[in-house]
């Protein structure tokens, strides 16, 4: 197993790569990663094995304390893997990305399950989006992330999660506007913590996100441009939507208080 390594996310640097860390919002934020994986590809076998190596990196988390969110679609094995370790609870963060008209793999920005929308300024003006483009983008994508939730939730709100620490799971970032969407939908849930944990990310979306959270967890953290969160697993294929549910189906219960979650 990879050693541990945790920085924090102001000034200090990696001292494996001498990278220093910026974070304005959250000057404390703690970064873990796994320093013998830091810059290398093919560490995971596929999503299942990622989310075994992060059970390894949360495995303080107390199981009647802490709730993982998957990102649907493709974080749902990673999350699954890492609470069927721990023996935590899971539930589902629906969240996209807000697509380009012309290039449905590529996006700036995303939509989460309660409409929350966060935006690539920067890609926008660079491609000269205009404002009925971006405008008609959230609106289709917002009603995308809709019609998913209805199916995976009804219309059962989520839970309280006061008292609880809300942990965000996605099977990798390469951005992170989508996560970012998540992770603010959920901050208005008003957890107690608020943990993002992935298995690859790059660098600078790693100090992104670490910025609007309590703790980050990342296995394996890369600085390379371009970076493909798929470089990261030998095994690497898109998760349909039924292979998801049915995934989060084993974990399906009703709690005492009335609200459906996924619970191993």
């Amino acid at each position: 197993m990879a050693r541990g390594m945790q920085f924090d996310a102001r000034q200090n640097e990696s001292p494996k790569t001498g990278y220093s860390m910026s974070n304005t919002a959250r000057e404390q934020t703690v970064i873990h990663e796994l320093a013998e994986l830091r810059n290398r590809t093919g560490v995971f076998r596929d999503r299942t094995h990622a989310g075994e190596i992060l059970a390894t990196m949360l495995k303080g988390l107390r199981a009647a304390e802490a709730v993982v969110f998957a990102i649907f679609a493709g974080g749902v094995p990673v999350a699954a893997a890492v609470c069927e370790r721990l023996g935590l609870r899971l539930d589902v963060a629906v969240a996209s990305k807000i697509v380009l008209p012309w290039n449905t793999e590529a996006g700036y920005g995303a939509v989460a399950f309660d409409g929350t929308v966060q935006l690539n300024k920067e890609l926008i003006t660079a491609l000269a989006l205009g404002e009925r483009t971006v405008q008609d983008g959230i609106a289709q994508t917002r009603e995308k992330v809709q019609q998913r939730v209805l199916r995976l939730r009804g219309e059962r709100p989520l839970a309280t999660l006061a008292h609880r620490t809300a942990v965000v799971v996605d099977d990798g970032v390469a951005s992170g506007y989508t996560l970012l969407a998540a992770v603010e939908a959920l901050r208005r849930h008003k957890p107690q913590r608020l943990i993002v944990a992935i298995p690859t990310g790059h660098v600078e979306a790693v100090r992104k996100l670490a910025a609007c959270v309590d703790a980050l967890y990342c296995a394996n953290v890369r600085e390379v441009t371009p970076f493909a969160v798929a470089d990261a697993y030998t095994d690497w294929h898109d998760v349909d939507e039924g292979t998801a549910i049915r995934i989060l189906h084993r974990f399906r219960k009703d709690d005492d208080d009335g609200w459906r979650y996924f619970c191993h």
